[in-house]
């Protein structure tokens, strides 16, 4: 018996699934077109990917999501444990993708602006205190190549306040040695200069003199190099550091994170203007960088505590 053909119009499964492929991709054109940075860029069209998987699972469509679809989405994410900073993101993210449909004629309301974020449990930065910061640079001889790469690394991250994102897109031709400053792709690609201090000035002139040379392979203008001679990656930075930590003694757990939050706080102590930390650590609002005046007033609540005989 001859079988009937198949039929080429496209399943509902398919549908919806093809619309979400053309509204993903969109999506991500505009991101692109407006220069986000790669890491947001990943970041958002990994959230976006994850909530077409779960519509397209229940059948939905990008314009037929809803309020009351997001809640569910937003239950599960919960349920699986994810972190209430990380849905807050992952809402900011889906904001933006129903805002572009929005602007599209798509659709005619943003569902997602009808949810609040979770609150976020807020928690003070972790940071070294200078005599920490002290040993652990000490701590680095600096005689071989990799030695002397992680002393002025860590020298730079800590002299002017970097992520370990801004340490490894670091190029040679970054560093100003006359004006002991150093130029900073922060985030959204904006530039700040940032003085970096003799210390770290120092070591990085003793790294390129005596260990880049003999890592360096053609002509790669990164500053920090690998064993090969490739650029540093951010793990790289991480897995340094933690092995150098140990080894002076300090906290399990210690990340690069903590020398920009020890930058930020060893300024606040020594007097320095929080506008002019904002600059320094490339922070677009100034309420991110208040965050450091609770570090402070924490820790004169425990010396207060720990000292007055009537506290």
């Amino acid at each position: 018996m001859k079988k009937s053909p198949i039929s080429s119009e496209p399943t509902d499964h398919e549908s919806v699934s093809n619309a979400w492929g053309v509204s993903v991709s969109s999506f991500e054109s505009g991101l692109i077109s407006r220069r986000v940075a790669e890491r947001t860029l990943r970041a958002y069209m990994s959230d976006v990917g994850a909530l077409s998987l779960w519509a397209c699972s229940a059948g939905v469509g990008p314009t037929d999501v809803g309020a009351r679809e997001l809640r569910r989405h937003v239950a599960v994410l919960s349920a699986a444990g994810l972190a209430p900073s990380t849905i807050a993101r992952r809402l900011a993210t889906f904001r933006a993708f129903f805002a572009t449909l929005c602007e599209q004629g798509e659709m005619e309301q943003n569902p997602a602006e009808l949810l609040s974020a979770p609150r976020r449990v807020k928690r003070l930065p972790d940071v070294l205190r200078g005599d920490e910061v002290a040993a652990l640079l000490e701590r680095i001889p600096a005689t071989t190549p990799l030695e002397l790469r992680d002393r002025a690394m860590f020298e730079i991250a800590y002299g002017g306040g970097l992520r370990a994102a801004e340490l490894v897109d670091l190029d040679v031709n970054s560093i100003d040695f006359d004006g002991e400053s150093i130029r900073v792709e922060g985030k959204g690609s904006k530039t700040r200069l940032v003085p970096i201090g003799e210390p770290a000035v120092k070591a990085t002139v003793d790294w390129l003199n005596k260990g880049r040379k003999p890592l360096s392979e053609g002509d790669t203008p990164a500053l920090f190099l690998t064993r090969s001679g490739k650029r540093l990656s951010t793990s790289d930075v991480r897995r340094r550091l933690s092995g150098w930590a140990s080894r002076a003694g300090l906290p399990p757990g210690t990340h690069p994170h903590m020398l920009r939050h020890s930058f930020a706080t060893h300024l606040l102590d020594g007097g320095a203007d929080l506008r002019a930390i904002q600059e320094l650590l490339g922070h677009s609002s100034i309420s991110t960088t208040q965050i450091y005046t609770r570090v402070e007033k924490e820790r004169l609540r425990t010396a207060y505590k720990q000292a007055h005989p009537r506290a």
